[in-house]
């Protein structure tokens, strides 16, 4: 079954939705107008409830089907995410941000207009059986939005049995989509690291403590964790990407700072990397006499479909793009806040192809309307499909 001829009607609605939301890009959190224009249309489409304020500007919407459910209903969950970055968008479109410094570098613009298209939809026709419950949500992009709606009591309130999440992949086709069993997406977490020595002229190294060359070493030594310490078929990265120290070219700086991320798939990599670093962070500073002081901060969990979930999103992506044009793939190293919500439910995450457009986070990137039939397509039979009479 190809896309849904409603939405191939719906297109334009919901583009133009898409690039308001674009023009008015929101961080974290403040999503305020967003959510304002996402709980007025659900209103709007005629949704049985709709919930604001989880997770502090999360917005739920809530679908009845008309078809008899029988004694126990099914409920499922669409989750779109909605907040912005902190980048100084370079497109030149017409429609570009008008805010200074903020930009929708990631596409939850289009995926936010994608299930609003999906949630007019099953408003206007409720052809399934159970309730449909579509989950915007804020603060993807490092602020946990979706943990904060499971502790503002998401899954219980609204009965959610299983949970379903969508991303657009740039360099994949438009009309294509990705997935895979297990894990899908990185868990990700922190490193900051404050190096104290002893400053002094550059001319007198030796009557000093040099918190670069500290750094320096620190920085090989941790990059050795993966290489040396980590199973060669697992996956891993560690990364240092900022090394802050010293302000003249003839000062041994006191200070340095470095901060990293680390990326993992599994927990036991996870738990490994972690004791390394400690480790190796208190050996360094034994060997040249530096203070170090780490901070290490888990972040997002590993994003890790459900099997049974995965088989059935892969099943429905076909209906609406063909076999050929959906297809498994590798783990990416990047990570996701679906996580905690795949941790809560079973559920999938899937991948919808962007086109030939700039990468994810870069500040010419787009999100490309010609995949909105195809998202919205497969919110809808994923619906329909797996709350079926």
């Amino acid at each position: 079954m190809p896309i849904v001829n409603r939405v191939a009607d719906l297109q334009p609605d919901i583009q133009a939705w898409r690039r308001d939301i674009h023009q008015h890009p929101e961080l974290l959190y403040d999503v305020h107008r967003t959510a304002a224009f996402v709980a007025d249309r659900l209103k709007e489409f005629g949704c049985d409830e709709v919930a604001t304020g989880l997770g502090r500007t999360g917005v739920v919407g809530v679908i009845k089907g008309k078809k008899p459910a029988g004694s126990d209903i099914k409920v499922i969950g669409l989750r779109a995410d909605m907040d912005a970055l902190p980048i100084e968008e370079e497109t030149n479109l017409a429609y570009a941000s008008k805010t200074p410094g903020k930009m929708h570098a990631c596409g939850h613009d289009g995926h936010t207009a994608m299930l609003l298209g999906a949630a007019r939809y099953l408003a206007e026709t409720r052809n399934f059986a159970g309730n449909a419950v579509v989950i915007f949500q804020p603060a993807e992009e490092g602020g946990a939005g979706a943990a904060a709606m499971i502790r503002d009591g998401l899954m219980d309130r609204f009965a959610i049995d299983q949970v379903f999440g969508m991303h657009n992949y740039p360099g994949s086709p438009v009309g294509s989509f990705a997935i895979r069993s297990g894990p899908i997406m990185a868990a990700t977490d922190a490193i900051d690291i404050e190096i104290e020595g002893q400053g002094g002229h550059a001319a007198r190294p030796h009557k000093c403590l040099d918190s670069v060359m500290v750094g320096a070493q620190l920085i090989t030594a941790l990059q050795q964790i993966v290489s040396r310490n980590v199973d060669p078929l697992d996956s891993a990265v560690i990364s240092i990407c900022e090394f802050h120290a010293g302000n003249a070219r003839n000062v041994i700086p006191q200070t340095a700072v470095l901060r990293g991320t680390v990326r993992t798939l599994t927990a036991k990599v996870r738990q490994l990397i972690e004791k390394r670093v400690r480790e190796v962070t208190a050996g360094v500073a034994q060997m040249t006499g530096a203070r170090i002081d780490l901070n290490y901060e888990r972040g997002y969990p590993v994003t890790s479909n459900h099997a049974a979930q995965t088989d059935f999103a892969t099943q429905v992506a076909k209906e609406i793009a063909g076999d050929a044009n959906v297809r498994g793939m590798s783990p990416m190293m990047g990570a996701e806040d679906f996580a905690y919500m795949l941790e809560q439910r079973p559920g999938a995450f899937i991948f919808c192809g962007n086109g030939d457009s700039a990468g994810l986070h870069h500040p010419a990137y787009n999100f490309n309307d010609e995949a909105i039939v195809f998202g919205t397509s497969y919110w809808i039979r994923l619906v329909e499909n797996a709350l079926a009479a």
